[in-house]
């Protein structure tokens, strides 16, 4: 199914936030988790869909912005998964098991890549695998 690309827009930024939560998670976001994000951005989300935002950037750059805006102005998103399950549950043909895998494995991937992971990421982590359980 083609989604319209407010959706796919809003879906985008959603995962942005629930990435951020991840690296956020310790209380400190590390450039290593900066970088990390942008490399699975650019290896596997661009290729994800075909959507494009008003400025004529491929729309999964948002989860970039929305991470990168979060960590400049400092904010809690403790409720990041309860949104993206929300989102789901009314999008839930969106939510397919490779999609699933992509947002897990891209927050398991934030999480280890400074000194692996610790209890606070691994916690947010298995929270988001409960959200987002089929």
């Amino acid at each position: 199914m083609k989604y319209s690309a407010e959706t796919m827009m809003s879906f985008y930024q959603k995962i942005g936030r629930v990435f951020y939560l991840v690296a956020a998670a310790d209380k400190v976001v590390h450039q290593e988790e900066i970088s990390a994000l942008r490399k699975i951005v650019e290896s596997s989300w661009l290729s994800f869909d075909s959507t494009f935002d008003e400025f004529g950037s491929d729309a999964a750059y948002q989860i970039e912005i929305v991470f990168d805006w979060l960590k400049d102005n400092n904010r809690n998103v403790n409720q990041a998964i309860p949104a993206l399950k929300e989102f789901k549950n009314r999008h839930p043909g969106m939510f397919t098991k490779p999609v699933v895998d992509l947002i897990i494995k891209t927050a398991e991937i934030i999480s280890s890549s400074f000194s692996g992971s610790d209890e606070n990421e691994s916690h947010v982590i298995d929270q988001l695998k409960k959200a987002l359980a089929m």
